[in-house]
């Protein structure tokens, strides 16, 4: 893993918006651009206390600032309440814009109140869902996989972007690189995402462990940004020499920004796996799982549901097999995790 045997370092950018505190984090340096304004942390070894951030989801004009809480301490104790966490795949910022009304949506429709609670890592996540803490989840696919494998968690829907259920790890570097595929970044600098995730971790890790390598010995050095966006500006401003991103986040974020697009290019991409899916924890009712799987699988029959998706780049939800998870089980059993 890449925790062990070294210290991690990981890179985050400030969102003006955004609120967050890292308990067991110190502040190194701090490094400016024109384009992005970055922390960076050393983590220290052991675990990791951060809190998680509980967002209002009904200012739909305007992102509000997000506010920490204690997950566990929450006042709302309503049977008509329903707790969705979402990983860091985006910035909390990037997040609560994409899902906002989403969300929304789900509580009107519902007839519940829907607190939104982020994460920036996606095994507190994972602990948030065995924990009872939350309801219902969007997680990565290697997240599903090992709560899957832990605790039970419960595969509810995936979201089928472009025709597809799958979606790829991207290995990017910036416009100018003169790297033309993993091989080429030996002793270089690289972000990885999240240590639980697929398409910016293990993806990547296996590549390394099919050329006999792991990160520890053939970086020169490597990150964990925990966001992909982070992951993608990192490359842009040149701040690592490499990433491996998710191919749906990269895809969406350069189509809407010009200029991201033509200060990063992909050199590889590795997959297809298995979409990150909607899961849901094991031990909620039956009945609210099949009004929360009834409300994604019909949000594409109605305008405002097709409105919401569009906004999403999502085609509609639809239901899974677990078996398309299977390539990234394979990978992980290889790599001995």
């Amino acid at each position: 893993m890449a925790r062990q045997g070294r210290k991690g370092w990981s890179l985050a950018r400030l969102f003006r918006s955004t609120v967050m505190r890292e308990k067991s984090w110190f502040i190194l340096l701090v490094v400016s651009f024109v384009t992005v304004v970055a922390l960076i942390f050393l983590v220290i070894g052991g675990s990791e206390t951060q809190d998680a951030i509980k967002v209002s989801i009904n200012e739909k004009s305007e992102i509000s600032p997000l506010q920490q809480i204690n997950s566990g301490n929450s006042s709302q104790s309503s049977d008509k309440l329903l707790r969705v966490a979402v990983a860091g795949v985006l910035s909390p910022t990037k997040t609560l814009e994409y899902y906002q009304e989403l969300l929304a949506h789900m509580e009107q429709k519902l007839d519940r109140q829907v607190t939104l609670i982020l994460k920036p890592t996606y095994a507190e996540v994972n602990d948030l869902v065995r924990g009872q803490g939350v309801d219902v989840a969007l997680v990565c696919s290697l997240a599903y996989v090992l709560g899957n494998q832990d605790f039970g968690m419960e595969l509810l829907v995936a979201p089928q972007m472009y025709g597809e259920t799958v979606y790829y790890s991207y290995l990017i570097i910036p416009e100018g690189s003169s790297a033309t595929s993993l091989n080429d970044l030996k002793g270089a600098t690289f972000a990885f995402t999240d240590p639980l995730s697929n398409s910016g971790y293990l993806a990547p890790s296996y590549q390394l462990y099919l050329l006999s390598e792991v990160p520890a010995s053939f970086f020169g050095r490597y990150v964990f940004t925990y966001n992909h966006d982070n992951s993608i500006m990192a490359v842009a401003d040149k701040l690592v020499d490499g990433a491996a991103v998710d191919s749906l986040v990269y895809d969406q974020l350069v189509a809407n920004d010009l200029e991201l697009a033509s200060k990063t290019k992909i050199i590889a991409r590795w997959g297809p796996y298995g979409i990150p899916p909607i899961v849901a924890s094991p031990v909620l009712e039956h009945q609210l799982k099949q009004q929360l799987r009834d409300f994604f699988l019909d949000l594409h029959n109605s305008s405002q549901g097709k409105m919401i998706l569009n906004n999403l780049s999502i085609d509609k939800f639809v239901v899974v097999p677990d078996d398309i998870y299977d390539s990234i089980r394979e990978m992980k059993t290889k790599l001995g995790w």
